[in-house]
Protein backbone atom coordinates (compact mmCIF):
# COMPACT_ATOMS: atom_id res chain seq x y z
CA UNK A 1 0.00 0.00 0.00
CA UNK A 2 2.97 2.49 1.03
CA UNK A 3 4.58 1.37 -2.36
CA UNK A 4 1.75 2.34 -4.51
CA UNK A 5 1.44 5.71 -2.22
CA UNK A 6 5.01 6.38 -3.22
CA UNK A 7 4.61 5.02 -6.78
CA UNK A 8 1.71 8.01 -6.99
CA UNK A 9 3.25 10.86 -5.66
CA UNK A 10 6.51 10.02 -7.90
CA UNK A 11 4.82 9.79 -10.99
CA UNK A 12 2.95 13.31 -10.01
CA UNK A 13 6.17 14.98 -9.09
CA UNK A 14 7.60 13.97 -11.95
CA UNK A 15 4.64 15.59 -13.86
CA UNK A 16 4.54 18.30 -12.22
CA UNK A 17 8.05 19.16 -13.41
CA UNK A 18 7.68 18.55 -16.97
CA UNK A 19 4.71 20.64 -16.78
CA UNK A 20 7.23 23.13 -14.98
CA UNK A 21 9.90 23.17 -17.72
CA UNK A 22 7.50 23.89 -20.48
CA UNK A 23 5.56 26.52 -18.79
CA UNK A 24 9.15 28.30 -18.13
CA UNK A 25 10.43 29.48 -21.59
CA UNK A 26 7.02 31.03 -21.78
CA UNK A 27 7.19 32.62 -18.11
CA UNK A 28 10.76 33.72 -18.82
CA UNK A 29 9.58 35.46 -22.70
CA UNK A 30 6.80 37.29 -20.47
CA UNK A 31 8.66 38.54 -17.91
CA UNK A 32 11.37 39.41 -20.18
CA UNK A 33 9.26 41.00 -22.10
CA UNK A 34 7.79 43.66 -18.73
CA UNK A 35 11.51 44.73 -18.76
CA UNK A 36 13.46 47.83 -19.87
CA UNK A 37 16.32 47.05 -21.50
CA UNK A 38 18.42 48.48 -18.87
CA UNK A 39 16.57 45.99 -16.22
CA UNK A 40 17.42 43.20 -18.85
CA UNK A 41 21.04 43.92 -18.69
CA UNK A 42 21.26 43.99 -15.02
CA UNK A 43 19.07 40.99 -14.40
CA UNK A 44 18.81 38.81 -16.82
CA UNK A 45 16.32 35.85 -15.29
CA UNK A 46 15.15 37.89 -12.79
CA UNK A 47 11.28 38.70 -12.00
CA UNK A 48 10.47 42.36 -13.33
CA UNK A 49 11.15 45.05 -10.54
CA UNK A 50 9.22 47.48 -12.28
CA UNK A 51 6.82 45.51 -15.14
CA UNK A 52 6.21 47.53 -18.18
CA UNK A 53 4.40 47.31 -21.10
CA UNK A 54 6.14 49.51 -23.11
CA UNK A 55 7.47 46.79 -25.20
CA UNK A 56 4.43 45.45 -26.40
CA UNK A 57 3.33 48.83 -27.44
CA UNK A 58 6.58 49.33 -29.33
CA UNK A 59 5.97 45.87 -30.84
CA UNK A 60 2.20 46.89 -31.87
CA UNK A 61 2.51 50.44 -32.62
CA UNK A 62 5.89 51.55 -33.63
CA UNK A 63 6.61 48.24 -35.82
CA UNK A 64 4.66 46.55 -38.54
CA UNK A 65 3.16 43.18 -36.00
CA UNK A 66 0.11 44.06 -37.03
CA UNK A 67 0.27 43.46 -40.36
CA UNK A 68 2.90 40.52 -40.10
CA UNK A 69 0.30 38.65 -37.94
CA UNK A 70 -2.31 38.78 -40.44
CA UNK A 71 0.27 37.68 -43.40
CA UNK A 72 0.96 34.87 -40.73
CA UNK A 73 -2.95 34.19 -40.39
CA UNK A 74 -3.76 34.21 -44.20
CA UNK A 75 -0.57 31.80 -45.22
CA UNK A 76 -1.32 29.48 -42.13
CA UNK A 77 -5.39 28.98 -42.67
CA UNK A 78 -4.61 29.25 -46.64
CA UNK A 79 -2.32 26.40 -46.66
CA UNK A 80 -3.48 23.99 -43.56
CA UNK A 81 -6.98 24.55 -45.62
CA UNK A 82 -5.80 23.07 -49.17
CA UNK A 83 -3.87 20.57 -47.49
CA UNK A 84 -6.44 19.30 -45.18
CA UNK A 85 -8.70 19.16 -48.54
CA UNK A 86 -6.26 17.64 -50.56
CA UNK A 87 -5.31 14.82 -48.33
CA UNK A 88 -8.50 13.74 -47.22
CA UNK A 89 -9.84 13.30 -51.12
CA UNK A 90 -6.72 11.85 -51.70
CA UNK A 91 -7.12 9.45 -48.41
CA UNK A 92 -10.15 8.50 -49.06
CA UNK A 93 -8.98 7.43 -52.74
CA UNK A 94 -6.23 5.19 -51.55
CA UNK A 95 -8.14 3.49 -48.54
CA UNK A 96 -11.86 3.55 -50.78
CA UNK A 97 -10.82 3.42 -54.08
CA UNK A 98 -10.78 0.79 -56.70
CA UNK A 99 -7.82 1.66 -59.05
CA UNK A 100 -4.72 0.39 -59.94
CA UNK A 101 -1.64 2.16 -58.26
CA UNK A 102 -3.25 3.08 -55.20
CA UNK A 103 -0.39 0.98 -53.18
CA UNK A 104 2.38 3.31 -55.48
CA UNK A 105 0.61 6.15 -55.00
CA UNK A 106 0.89 5.65 -50.99
CA UNK A 107 4.66 4.50 -51.37
CA UNK A 108 5.24 7.41 -52.96
CA UNK A 109 3.60 9.51 -50.79
CA UNK A 110 5.95 8.14 -47.77
CA UNK A 111 9.14 8.87 -49.84
CA UNK A 112 7.86 12.54 -50.27
CA UNK A 113 7.54 12.68 -46.43
CA UNK A 114 11.71 11.91 -45.91
CA UNK A 115 12.47 15.21 -48.76
CA UNK A 116 13.76 17.89 -46.74
CA UNK A 117 12.27 20.75 -47.57
CA UNK A 118 15.66 22.84 -47.88
CA UNK A 119 16.57 20.87 -50.58
CA UNK A 120 13.13 21.83 -52.68
CA UNK A 121 14.22 25.63 -51.90
CA UNK A 122 16.21 26.24 -54.47
CA UNK A 123 13.75 25.18 -57.55
CA UNK A 124 10.74 26.16 -55.61
CA UNK A 125 12.72 29.99 -55.75
CA UNK A 126 13.29 29.62 -59.59
CA UNK A 127 9.53 28.51 -59.93
CA UNK A 128 7.94 31.19 -58.19
CA UNK A 129 10.40 33.64 -60.07
CA UNK A 130 9.52 32.82 -63.33
CA UNK A 131 5.60 32.64 -62.46
CA UNK A 132 6.59 36.40 -60.99
CA UNK A 133 4.84 34.99 -57.29
CA UNK A 134 7.87 35.43 -55.63
CA UNK A 135 7.78 38.04 -52.70
CA UNK A 136 3.92 37.28 -52.26
CA UNK A 137 1.99 35.34 -50.40
CA UNK A 138 0.45 33.33 -52.82
CA UNK A 139 4.60 31.74 -53.18
CA UNK A 140 4.38 30.48 -49.57
CA UNK A 141 0.98 28.76 -49.71
CA UNK A 142 1.60 26.71 -52.51
CA UNK A 143 5.16 26.17 -50.75
CA UNK A 144 3.74 25.52 -47.50
CA UNK A 145 0.67 22.80 -49.05
CA UNK A 146 2.77 21.14 -50.82
CA UNK A 147 4.78 20.26 -47.79
CA UNK A 148 1.94 18.94 -45.73
CA UNK A 149 0.23 16.86 -47.85
CA UNK A 150 2.55 14.23 -47.54
CA UNK A 151 2.26 13.99 -43.83
CA UNK A 152 -1.39 14.50 -44.07
CA UNK A 153 -2.19 11.85 -46.40
CA UNK A 154 -0.44 9.66 -44.52
CA UNK A 155 -2.21 10.74 -40.80
CA UNK A 156 -5.41 10.31 -42.10
CA UNK A 157 -4.93 7.13 -44.07
CA UNK A 158 -3.91 5.26 -40.56
CA UNK A 159 -7.37 6.71 -39.88
CA UNK A 160 -9.70 5.82 -42.47
CA UNK A 161 -8.32 2.30 -42.93
CA UNK A 162 -10.01 1.31 -39.04
CA UNK A 163 -13.37 2.35 -41.08
CA UNK A 164 -15.48 -0.78 -41.88
CA UNK A 165 -15.90 -1.12 -45.33
CA UNK A 166 -19.64 -2.54 -44.99
CA UNK A 167 -20.68 1.29 -44.00
CA UNK A 168 -18.93 2.85 -47.08
CA UNK A 169 -21.00 0.45 -49.27
CA UNK A 170 -24.43 0.94 -47.33
CA UNK A 171 -23.83 4.75 -48.39
CA UNK A 172 -23.16 4.01 -51.74
CA UNK A 173 -25.79 1.63 -51.92
CA UNK A 174 -28.37 4.48 -50.58
CA UNK A 175 -27.34 6.36 -53.69
CA UNK A 176 -24.54 8.73 -52.03
CA UNK A 177 -21.77 9.99 -53.82
CA UNK A 178 -18.09 9.46 -52.85
CA UNK A 179 -17.82 12.83 -51.80
CA UNK A 180 -21.32 12.52 -49.96
CA UNK A 181 -20.16 9.74 -48.50
CA UNK A 182 -16.67 11.36 -47.45
CA UNK A 183 -18.45 14.39 -45.99
CA UNK A 184 -21.39 13.00 -44.59
CA UNK A 185 -20.09 9.84 -43.07
CA UNK A 186 -16.13 9.54 -42.76
CA UNK A 187 -15.09 13.09 -41.62
CA UNK A 188 -18.16 13.46 -38.70
CA UNK A 189 -16.13 9.95 -37.51
CA UNK A 190 -13.05 11.13 -37.48
CA UNK A 191 -13.24 15.07 -36.37
CA UNK A 192 -11.12 15.05 -33.91
CA UNK A 193 -8.08 13.54 -35.41
CA UNK A 194 -8.60 16.12 -38.47
CA UNK A 195 -8.69 18.98 -35.33
CA UNK A 196 -5.30 17.26 -34.54
CA UNK A 197 -4.05 17.21 -38.01
CA UNK A 198 -5.17 20.96 -38.82
CA UNK A 199 -3.07 22.21 -35.02
CA UNK A 200 0.18 20.11 -35.77
CA UNK A 201 0.32 21.86 -39.58
CA UNK A 202 -1.09 24.88 -38.37
CA UNK A 203 2.08 25.38 -35.46
CA UNK A 204 4.79 24.20 -38.26
CA UNK A 205 3.48 27.09 -40.99
CA UNK A 206 3.10 29.48 -38.36
CA UNK A 207 6.49 28.61 -36.91
CA UNK A 208 8.19 28.17 -40.32
CA UNK A 209 11.29 30.90 -41.22
CA UNK A 210 13.60 29.54 -43.58
CA UNK A 211 11.18 29.77 -46.39
CA UNK A 212 9.33 32.95 -45.38
CA UNK A 213 12.98 34.59 -45.36
CA UNK A 214 13.80 33.73 -48.99
CA UNK A 215 10.47 34.06 -50.23
CA UNK A 216 9.04 36.80 -48.62
CA UNK A 217 11.69 40.22 -48.58
CA UNK A 218 9.59 42.93 -48.54
CA UNK A 219 8.77 44.04 -45.01
CA UNK A 220 5.40 44.54 -45.52
CA UNK A 221 4.91 40.63 -46.88
CA UNK A 222 6.43 39.02 -44.46
CA UNK A 223 5.48 36.82 -42.01
CA UNK A 224 5.79 37.19 -38.58
CA UNK A 225 8.31 34.98 -37.59
CA UNK A 226 10.14 36.61 -40.34
CA UNK A 227 9.47 39.79 -39.13
CA UNK A 228 10.76 39.16 -35.41
CA UNK A 229 13.84 38.44 -37.58
CA UNK A 230 14.09 42.33 -38.30
CA UNK A 231 14.25 43.26 -34.19
CA UNK A 232 17.76 41.80 -34.22
CA UNK A 233 20.45 44.51 -34.46
CA UNK A 234 23.65 43.86 -36.24
CA UNK A 235 26.15 44.68 -33.03
CA UNK A 236 23.16 45.25 -30.46
CA UNK A 237 19.74 43.89 -29.80
CA UNK A 238 17.05 44.90 -27.53
CA UNK A 239 15.84 41.27 -25.86
CA UNK A 240 12.74 42.98 -24.48
CA UNK A 241 11.16 43.98 -27.13
CA UNK A 242 12.36 40.67 -29.41
CA UNK A 243 11.22 38.48 -26.83
CA UNK A 244 7.82 40.39 -26.80
CA UNK A 245 7.05 40.07 -30.60
CA UNK A 246 7.47 36.34 -29.60
CA UNK A 247 4.86 36.34 -26.96
CA UNK A 248 2.58 38.02 -29.71
CA UNK A 249 3.32 35.45 -31.55
CA UNK A 250 2.23 32.67 -29.47
CA UNK A 251 -0.49 33.83 -28.52
CA UNK A 252 -3.08 32.57 -31.50
CA UNK A 253 -1.37 28.86 -31.23
CA UNK A 254 -2.14 28.57 -27.80
CA UNK A 255 -5.88 30.07 -28.15
CA UNK A 256 -5.87 27.82 -31.06
CA UNK A 257 -4.92 24.52 -29.10
CA UNK A 258 -7.17 26.40 -25.91
CA UNK A 259 -9.84 26.35 -28.30
CA UNK A 260 -10.35 22.68 -28.95
CA UNK A 261 -8.08 21.08 -26.36
CA UNK A 262 -10.69 17.94 -25.72
CA UNK A 263 -10.57 17.48 -29.41
CA UNK A 264 -6.75 17.57 -29.81
CA UNK A 265 -6.40 15.10 -26.50
CA UNK A 266 -9.23 12.53 -28.39
CA UNK A 267 -7.17 12.97 -31.85
CA UNK A 268 -4.17 11.60 -30.41
CA UNK A 269 -5.69 9.61 -28.30
CA UNK A 270 -7.70 7.59 -31.24
CA UNK A 271 -6.25 4.62 -32.00
CA UNK A 272 -4.62 3.79 -28.67
CA UNK A 273 -5.34 0.03 -27.86
CA UNK A 274 -6.91 -1.30 -30.95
Amino acid sequence: MIGRVLGRVARHAFLLLVCLASVYPIWFTLQTALKTKERYTLDPVGLPARPTLDNFAATLHDLPVPRWTLNSVLVTVSAVALSTLIAMLASYAIVFGRFLGRDLLLKANLALMVVPPVTLLLPMFVLMVDVRLINTLPSVIVFYTGLLIPFSVFFLVNFFRTIPRELIEAATIDGASPLATLRRVVVPLFAAATFTLVVVNAIFVWNELLIALVFLQDESQRTLMAGLTLFQGRYATNEPLVLAGAFVSLLPVVLLYLSGQRFFVRGITAGIGK
